[in-house]
């Protein structure tokens, strides 16, 4: 009786048949195509912050009450403060920049934009130096807004208000305005 092919026996056949197979193909003897180097990979644009323009503004009117904006290198006043953050967070600011609840920056009514801003928290004793960019806040009694991220690091966030001293900073300001235009 007679052995038949056994499975390892067709492995030996099928590996003896394309060895066979290589040596004679003429496509093995075609020139390859160079390889396509790969893409660099993106390199992330720096983030531009467009700083707005100088503005100090006409007197204006929001729910009933007017306000009229003035240079005033003495401003220093206790009142209170309010955030605002996400439903203000990449609108556009009074000034023409664009809010970021995470960067230090606050709303006043009549200061020139930009102000820089040193306001303390009198009821924990936490001070900030802010860049006020913005108008408001239009709520009886509230005598700034703050950005989320300055609330945090003034420590009243959890509970929205706070009572605070408001105090413009002259050399500060001063430059701040003349980075977007303001000829002094």
């Amino acid at each position: 009786m007679t052995e038949g092919f056994r499975p390892r026996h067709y492995l030996a056949l099928t590996l003896a048949l394309l060895a066979a197979a290589c040596t004679t193909c003429e496509v093995a003897s075609l020139p390859l195509p160079a390889p396509t180097p790969a893409p660099a990979p993106a390199k992330p644009s720096p983030k531009v912050k467009k700083l707005g323009i100088y503005r100090i503004g006409e007197p204006y009117r929001v729910a009933g009450v007017w306000y009229t904006p003035k240079l005033d290198w003495n401003y220093d006043e206790e009142g209170r403060a309010s955030w605002y953050g996400k439903g203000f967070h990449g609108r556009k600011t009074a000034n023409g920049e664009l809010y970021d609840q995470d960067e230090l920056t606050a709303a006043h009514q009549t200061l020139p934009l930009p102000s820089v801003v040193r306001v303390t928290n009198l009821e924990n004793g936490h001070s900030l130096v802010l860049r006020v960019n913005d108008r408001g806040p239009f709520v009886r009694g509230r005598i700034i807004d703050v950005s989320r991220k300055a609330a945090k690091l003034l420590k009243f966030h959890r509970q929205g208000t706070t009572r605070v001293r408001v105090e413009v900073l002259e050399e500060e300001s001063r430059q701040a305005a003349m980075e977007v235009g303001w000829k002094g």
